[in-house]
Parts: structure tokens; sequence; C-alpha cells
């Protein structure tokens, strides 16, 4: 089996050798790169379409009809109009939405790891951690199927056991997911849940 697939960030060079530190990477932020070029996009023709008409309005030129229907329909429509509350609820939804974008980290695949250096940031890749607990569990006796789902604070490890003790497979497989969870070298190691079943009958 090879060795877990590691995203190493090294941030500047020290000659000067110092013991590793203790303290976690941090969550590795995304860049957001294509939601923040749309939003660029359509700020700035909007934006360079109202300055244009505003231009033409100050030019003695008549507005463009749809900022005067714009006007005219913002005016006479109430309220609680049905067309003015759906258009409320989508901008407030995309609000939420880049505001929701702006605040978190992204990058779920990647789970931080323990700073071996001070300047140097690392990240284990979430299918790599997966494949890795799936290749012990499946080196446990009595195992026939491994299923495995790692997230953030928890890894939900589901075995199917056709023969051996029930018990004795999960005090196996207890102990070699958490030897295998510690040499991942998470920042937050994950709590480590095992659920262990016969094979269902067929027919």
């Amino acid at each position: 089996m090879s060795e877990p697939q590691t995203i190493i960030q090294t941030l500047r060079k020290d000659p000067t050798p110092t013991p590793p530190a203790a303290e976690s990477s941090g969550r590795f932020w995304s860049a957001r790169r294509v939601p923040a070029a749309v939003v660029a996009v359509l700020l700035l023709a909007g934006a360079g379409l109202l300055l244009y008409d505003i231009a033409a309005v100050r030019a003695h030129h008549p507005a463009m009809q749809w900022r005067r229907a714009l006007a005219r329909q913002l005016a006479e429509r109430p309220l609680d109009d049905t067309w003015v509350l759906t258009g409320a609820a989508v901008a407030a939804a995309l609000g939420l939405w880049l505001i929701a974008l702006a605040v978190t980290p992204g990058l779920r695949g990647l789970l931080h790891m323990r700073r071996p250096h001070p300047d140097v940031r690392a990240a284990l890749r979430r299918d790599v951690a997966v494949l890795l607990l799936r290749d012990r569990a499946m080196g446990i006796s009595g195992v026939r199927s491994v299923r495995v789902r790692m997230r953030r604070r928890k890894a939900d490890v589901r075995v199917v056991s056709h023969f051996r003790d029930l018990d004795d497979v999960r005090a196996d497989l207890d102990a070699v997911l958490t030897e295998a969870i510690r040499g991942l070298g998470l920042g937050r190691p994950p709590a480590l849940s095992v659920h262990v079943t016969r094979p269902g009958r067929k027919g």
C-alpha cells in the first residue's frame, strides 16, 4: 500500500532546524475564483449600463426604456405583490449565498494536519484518508466489506463481517483504526464510530 498523499504548502525557508510544533495547520481557504469573477462581471456590466444611461440623461437624451419601465413598476406595484416578494426572496438568497462563501473556508476535501514546522502548513486529502482506513479495516480477520465516511469531526466505519464474533471484530477494528487515525497526523483527529453487522440473507 502506498504512503498517504499529502499536500504541503511551504511559507518560507528557514535553514535553522526547529523542533516540530504541535499546533494545527488550520483549515485551507478556497480562493472562490469563479463566484468572485461572476459577481464582478455582473456588477461591472450593471454599473456600466446604469452610468451610461445616467450620462445620456444628463446630456438631454431620454432614459432607456428598461429604466423607465422599472421605475414605473417600482412606483405602481405594492410591496405585497407576488413579483416584488419573489424578487426580494431571490436577492436575499443570493446575498446569503455570497456571505456564506465569504465566511466559510471551503476546500472540504482537505483535512488539516499538525504543523511539523511553524512555517509549513500541511493537509491530507479526504479520499486518501478514507482509502487508508478502509485498507486497514480490510486487514482484520473476519471483515468482508468496509464502507468509510470521513468527516471533519467523525470517521464513520461500517463493516460487514461474515465470520468471527462481532464483538471481537469490533474490538480489533477499534484498536487498529484508532492507531491509523492517530498516524494520519491530523490537527483535529475525528472521533471514530464503528458499526459491525452480518451480511443480509439472500432471497
